[in-house]
């Protein structure tokens, strides 16, 4: 789960735009928000899952020699930040319950598991030097659980949890980081490569460089305005692309894995049909959405995002662009790094022009210039930026899919739904959520031709959201975070989505489809 750290604000450079946006009348959307639920099946093969963080759910911080993370240096050095020490020390305690945890996802009927392996508890210090036994038979333990329950294991090599150790080198500020994270990675391939056929690198890297070394909003909290975020994003990307050239080079052939990034976003939809605010709407996409997933796809940053920074910066009096080049061997080892499309998504926006940002604005909202916002109108949830917008999922994934293609697959990475955790009666609020997300999602491969093969809901259970400790949350399962053994209770919510899984329908009865995901 993610932190909403940008707010941007216009529009000057024309974009060309891709046929996803769907406008009404300026400046309305009433248009787009239906309760009518779809009743074709989701196709053949669908990948349906839970998604969670191993720092939100583990707990055992420092069990069996595990390293401090980003995240338990924060708990224990900063515990204002948190409400009531609600931090991740023990968490759900699933480090001593993964048994527990995959029973619950057994009867749920799910085929999918995403899970974060913490990269301090396999190297505690970050480097090979140091490599813990106990902490690699941790995640080979919950592997083989999962595989004997038929649940498909998808690994998500970096969860925003640095081993403390390496942001005390610098973190991703430090290119050394690229070395550090290949050797990781190359570590996992081999351990748990023979059963792990889905790898992520990294999750929504925008927060992780945006909120830690940017905005300053999350660990590692660094406030480096306009710069720090760019650094950060340029050093991850490179990290990636090594180790899935190596994973290509060296593990593919006979492990025959697929690896991914994910990107995560708002939705940013024109807030009239105007041209200014279309342009404006797309070019919040392409530098968010665009700062990730066209490096990967296409072996560069977008060119409006290029042109706006190195024109900014010049217009700043620096002597060179803040947003860093990659060299052309650096382009061509990016370009088409990714084996299916990953996306995290929850909300949706509204993007409109305005006036330029000053110039004496040094900052990434000022680099994009979009205003966005969300009418008042739009149902709410405990988070303010939290509204729900299903329709914006359609528009996302048929976006991703015209700005860079869908022949590998595009999955929903997370998706859930905000409250305080504690409502069990949630079907009308959690289950109506995912009911008509899912449904926007399903007009989407039906309607729109989009090839989305899976869909992971976060989440399983209650957990750490972060500097929220467990007043805001997401599970399905109600967690007593009060008992010592961390109690899993089922909500409504939990039983409407073993129904969608195990049926394929979001309602009582569905009309049968022959469609079956594509892989390529």
């Amino acid at each position: 789960m993610k932190f909403k750290i940008f707010v941007a604000a216009l529009v000057t450079s024309a974009v060309a735009l891709p046929s996803s946006y769907s406008l009404g009348t300026p400046g309305s959307h009433a248009h787009l928000f239906s309760e009518d639920v779809t009743n074709m099946s989701f196709p053949e093969g669908f990948m349906w899952g839970y998604a969670s963080a191993a720092y939100q759910v583990e707990g055992g911080w420092d069990a069996d020699g595990k390293g401090e993370s980003i995240w338990d240096y924060d708990a224990h050095n900063h515990p204002d930040w948190w409400p009531e020490n609600q931090n991740g020390d023990i968490a759900c305690d699933s480090y001593n319950q993964a048994a527990v945890d995959v029973e619950l996802l057994r009867r749920q009927g799910v085929n999918t598991y995403r899970f974060s392996i913490a990269w301090p508890r396999i190297l505690p210090d970050g480097t090979l030097n140091n490599i813990s036994q106990k902490g690699i038979d941790y995640y080979k333990d919950l592997i083989s659980q999962l595989k004997e329950n038929n649940i498909e294991p998808l690994v998500t090599m970096h969860h925003w949890d640095n081993p403390r150790a390496i942001e005390d080198k610098g973190g991703f500020m430090n290119e050394t980081i690229i070395d550090y994270f290949y050797d990781y990675a190359e570590l996992l391939f081999k351990t748990y490569g023979d059963d792990v056929k889905w790898w992520i690198t990294f999750n929504e890297p925008k927060q992780t460089c945006g909120g830690g070394y940017d905005y300053g909003g999350i660990s590692p909290n660094i406030r480096n305005l306009g710069r720090g975020g760019y650094i950060c994003a340029h050093n991850l990307l490179r990290a990636h692309a090594k180790v899935y050239r190596m994973y290509e080079q060296k593990y593919k052939a006979t492990q025959q894995g697929r690896i991914a990034i994910v990107v995560d976003e708002s939705w940013v939809e024109p807030a009239s049909n105007s041209t200014a605010d279309i342009e404006a709407a797309e070019r919040a996409n392409l530098m968010t959405v665009g700062w990730f997933a066209h490096p990967v796809v296409y072996g560069d940053y977008p060119e409006i995002m290029k042109q706006r920074i190195d024109s900014r910066s010049a217009q700043q009096g620096l002597s060179e662009s803040r947003l860093p080049k990659f060299t052309e061997e650096e382009k061509i080892e990016l370009k088409g790094t990714y084996d299916y499309l990953c996306v995290n998504m929850y909300s949706s926006v509204l993007g409109a022009a305005q006036d330029e940002a000053p110039i004496t604005d040094i900052s990434i909202g000022g680099d994009i210039s979009v205003n966005q916002y969300q009418p008042d109108d739009w149902e709410k949830t405990v988070t303010s930026w939290f509204k729900v917008v299903p329709w914006g999922a359609r528009h996302l994934v048929r976006w991703l899919r015209d700005t860079y293609g869908d022949e590998k697959g595009i999955m929903v990475t997370e998706n859930g739904y905000h409250d305080s955790g504690n409502e069990m009666d949630d079907l009308n609020s959690r289950g109506r959520y995912h009911k008509l997300y899912l449904s926007n999602l399903n007009d989407a491969i039906y309607k729109d031709g989009v090839n989305l093969i899976g869909y992971m809901a976060w989440a399983l259970l209650n957990d750490v959201e972060w500097y929220a400790g467990w007043q805001v949350n997401l599970g399905h399962y109600h967690v007593d975070f009060d008992s010592a053994n961390r109690t899993r209770t089922p909500k409504q919510s939990a039983d409407y989505y073993k129904k969608v899984v195990t049926t394929n329908c979001l309602v009582d009865s569905c009309e049968s489809s022959t469609k079956k995901i594509k892989l390529a």
